[in-house]
């Protein structure tokens, strides 16, 4: 079983098979699966994502903790983004994070407790040397988010699906701990 990463407010629970299964079958049944409140739409992005790592899991359950996440906020017992790794660790230990959380609770510092939970869970693991993300080509609540994680300004490149894009980094070596507690 897939451990969740607890936060101060959050819970990230790792989408295994059952999880998959009961979202395919609709919000209700993820609702009742979870015992949590979910909303009607689950991603702005679509559900292409889900199809993808759902498969991707099919194949190896193993890499699961690489794959997608629920973000659920304890307090409200509702289900409140979605996001997590785009695969496991590549042969120079690096991952990528992303995450969405929802409109209603944008604005009051819970992306930045998800992207830190997913920078801390990744560097459990020893293989991982280096974590990246990526925005949009622009200032933006998304850039002040990685930033107070740790994260710095790596590239700008143009994303086939994305057009141009900010790539950020933290690597292990340089993530103080310490002081991105204080932010």
């Amino acid at each position: 079983m897939m451990s969740p990463v607890r936060t101060a407010r959050l819970q990230l629970v790792p989408i295994d098979l059952p999880i998959y299964e009961a979202l395919f079958v609709g919000p209700p049944e993820l609702s009742q699966h979870l015992s949590i409140r979910v909303p009607d739409v689950l991603s702005e992005f679509g559900m292409d994502i889900f199809d993808y790592t759902r498969a991707k899991l099919e194949v190896d359950p193993s890499e699961g903790p690489w794959w997608l996440y629920f973000f659920i906020h304890r307090a409200d017992n509702a289900l409140i983004g979605v996001g997590g790794y785009k695969g496991k660790p590549d042969e120079n230990g690096m991952v990528e994070i992303g995450y969405e959380i929802y409109p209603d609770y944008r604005g009051q510092g819970l992306a930045t407790e998800t992207a830190r939970g997913l920078i801390d869970r990744a560097f459990e693991h020893p293989d991982v040397t280096l974590v990246k993300a990526h925005t949009l080509a622009e200032m933006s609540a998304s850039v002040r988010v990685l930033e107070k994680c740790g994260m710095v300004f790596n590239d700008a490149f143009d994303d086939p699906n994305d057009g141009p894009v900010w790539q950020w980094q933290v690597k292990r070596s340089y993530l103080n701990r310490s002081e991105l507690a204080l932010r």
